[in-house]
This record gives C-alpha cells, structure tokens and sequence, in this order.
C-alpha cells in the first residue's frame, strides 16, 4: 500500500478545529491501518493513548517555543519525516513538549497515512481560537508528491481578504494532487484559486450567500454537509468541499473509506466516537432548528407543539384548526412564511426524531415507529432508506452509542434485512 502524503494547507486565523478534526481522522485511521498490518493491537493501542500526551503528532503547539529551537527541530525532523505519521511539523511542534519520546517509543514508518500542516511563511502560527500551531512552509513540499490538499476555512466576511500568496500556491499546485478539499470557508480560497469554476460546490450555510456573490461561477448549494465534485472531463481532478468543523470530520470519513475502505473508516469513526459516516448529502440544518428560524414568526407555537406531538395527527388539516386557518390559507401562509410545505416539515421532524431516539436508545423498532409517527416499523424503514440509504439499525450500529450493549438489537436486526429484501 502506497503511503499517501495528505496536506493542509492553511491560511492565518485558521480555524483550528476545521483542520484537528480531519487531522485526527487521518491519525486514527493510520494507527488502525498499521495495527492491520501487524503492528499489533497492543502496540496500536499504546500509541493510540500517546497521542494525547505528545502535542507534537497533532502539531499543536500547547507552549511557546523560541523560534531558532522550532526551525532546528523542523530541520532535524525533516530527515525522520517517514517516521512520524503527522510530518516534520508535527515534530517540530514536539520540540515544546515537557519530554521527548525516546527512539524506542518513535512511531514506526505510515503504512497508510503522512500528513503535514503547512503555511506560506511556516513556522508559529496563530489560529482563530488562539491556540498556536507549528508548520512547515509550503514552498518545501514543492518536490514532495500530494496526494490530498485539503485547505481549512478561516474567518470571512464582507471585509476579509484572502491571503495572495496561498491563493497563489494553491492555483500552482493543485494539478498536483489526486484530489483537493476545502473544510467549511476553505472553500473561498478554492474558489479564488479558480478551482471551483463551473462546479457544484459547499460551505458552511451561514457563507453560503457570501461565496455565491463573491464567486457567481461557483454553483453553491448550502443544503449538503459535504459534495464531491468529479467534474466534467476525463482529466478533471476530483474537488471536495464540505460545511463546518464536524462535516469536515465526516469529509474525512469519507475520503478514508475511498482509499482504504469500509472497516478502516468505522474504525477510524470509532475511535472518534462519532457517526460513520453522516452522508454527504444529509442537510446541514436541523429540522427542529429550521423550524425555530422562524420563532418570530406566526408559527412558532405551532412547530413547538408539533415536536411535542410527532405521533398525532399532523395533517394539514390538523394543524389548520391549531392555528385557527382554513386549510387553503394555513398552507398558502406556511409556504410564504417557512419556505417549505407543512408536510415537509412533519417529515423532517419525526425523521430527525427518529435518528436521534436510534442513537441514544435500544428501543425497539417498533416503539420508535410508533413515538415518532410513523405508525409503523415497515414506514419507518422506507423513510431512512429513502433518506439516508440505510436501514434504521444499520445507523443504529454506526452511531455506536453507549447507551445500550452492542448486541442488544441483534434479534431484531434479522427481521429488518428480511422485510426490507
């Protein structure tokens, strides 16, 4: 297996978690990569605890360090890059740990994963929440081979000016790369870079307006937490974009399971203890949350008591005499006022009800059918299929919640692969 060398390239004022999240995805996936390999579960494990108590394998920096001491540990780092799945960065930034690890606990060589966090100027970076990073300088990857650019959001608004120089760098290099992704507003810098073009492409919701108006080129769509753009041509490179913080964790996810497959993701997602893996195009938004959008508006009452009432009746009809409307103008009013249709909304709710009850209880398929509206087990099956495009106990499984023993579905999950067949 050919060892992919995955860069971040990052901008001033970097969001940190836009970058640590997808960071340690790739971490993860490594250790479980190697331990398939034979290096041993014990052995994975011990580093796998590790990784907390060296800030180095992150690259974070957690103290200051004096800038001649970061660039020696970088320039000693460089020649032992292989050693280390985080990259040179991510030793310099062992430099200002309490201890060094000793040559026998050094990692072994990346079997699946080599990451490096890099900044035009390298060095000491301060990012958005104030927590300093070290990083190498882009222009000494210029004869290392990319596999992955991924670029992190930083903070935008109506004055925010991107960085040139990385602007630059990435319009250069990213012919380079098998594929190159953007997490929540690093998208903006794909689009600056021209590399968004004629593309189908997503950010973080609250950005969306911004990237469309600031890139009419770019098709923005603000629905989906992550897209995967192939292009038109046989020679175009693969673009990702994804929303913020969490979603680039799931666009991690992701580009795992392409390269290393299934098992290797779930792994990786389990020891993130999170959902392997939302789909790319599961909305952003809340569906309680985008009913709150309209709090000041004429239905908040309304949508309140409908969250309270999921196995009622929520016909239009119902809903109409709450609100004190004919049916006609209840639903004329609703469209105007939310943007989408009252049965629409009912969907939303009892599905995102539904999940939710999925990965926090063991509750059997039928009571949360019944709880949440769908009257029956069969219709709750249909409804995740259809949005989800997976049975309801297969997200149940990916979830991995602790709230109940894993085998504690195990009788049922037999008899929903048979009715769903």
């Amino acid at each position: 297996m050919a060892v992919r060398h995955i860069v971040f390239a990052v901008a001033p004022d970097l969001v940190l978690l836009d970058a640590c999240g997808p960071l340690e995805a790739f971490w993860r996936a490594e250790l479980t990569v190697a331990g398939t390999a034979g290096a041993g579960v014990a052995q994975a494990l011990d580093r796998d605890k590790g990784v907390s108590r060296d800030a180095g394998r992150t690259g974070i920096s957690v103290s200051s360090a004096n800038s001649a001491d970061s660039s020696n540990s970088a320039s000693s780092a460089s020649s032992d890059d292989a050693a280390n799945p985080y990259s040179a960065a991510s030793a310099a930034g062992s430099a200002t740990s309490a201890s060094s690890p000793s040559p026998s606990r050094r990692a072994p060589q990346p079997v699946a994963y080599r990451t490096t966090v890099a900044s035009i100027d390298g060095g000491i970076l301060q990012t958005f929440p104030g927590l300093p990073i070290v990083t190498e300088r882009l222009d000494s990857l210029d004869d290392q081979p990319i596999d992955t650019l991924i670029v992190p959001g930083v903070p935008v608004d109506e004055h925010c000016t991107l960085q040139p120089e990385l602007v630059a760098w990435i319009r250069r290099h990213a012919p380079r790369a098998r594929r190159v992704c953007s997490v929540c507003t690093g998208a903006f810098y794909l689009a600056a870079a021209g590399l968004l073009d004629g593309r189908r492409a997503t950010t973080h919701w609250r950005e969306a307006p911004r990237l469309a108006q600031r890139f009419p080129n770019v098709r923005v769509d603000a629905d989906p937490i992550f897209i995967r753009d192939a292009g038109r041509g046989e020679g175009d490179s693969v673009v990702w974009t994804s929303a913020g913080v969490t979603a680039g964790i799931d666009l991690a996810l992701a580009l795992i399971e392409e390269d290393v497959g299934h098992a290797v993701a779930m792994q990786a997602a389990r020891r993130l203890v999170v959902f392997m893996k939302r789909p790319g195009g599961q909305s952003q938004y809340s569906a309680a949350l985008a009913a709150q959008a309209s709090a000041n508006g004429p239905f908040e009452a309304l949508h309140s008591w409908m969250t309270a009432h999921l196995r009622d009746d929520l016909s239009v009809e119902r809903l109409a005499e709450r609100t004190l409307m004919s049916p006609r103008t209840f639903a004329r009013r609703y469209v105007d006022e939310v943007g989408r249709t009252p049965a629409k909304t009912v969907s939303a709710l009892r599905l995102e009800a539904a999940s939710r009850a999925l990965a926090e209880s063991r509750r059997p398929l039928k009571r949360i059918a019944l709880d949440c509206g769908f009257g029956s087990e069969q219709n709750l099956r249909r409804a995740f299929l259809r949005r989800f495009g997976v049975l309801p106990l297969d997200y149940r499984e990916r979830f991995m919640s602790a709230a109940a023993p894993q085998n504690a579905a195990v009788p049922e999950a037999a008899s929903e692969i048979a009715e769903a067949g």
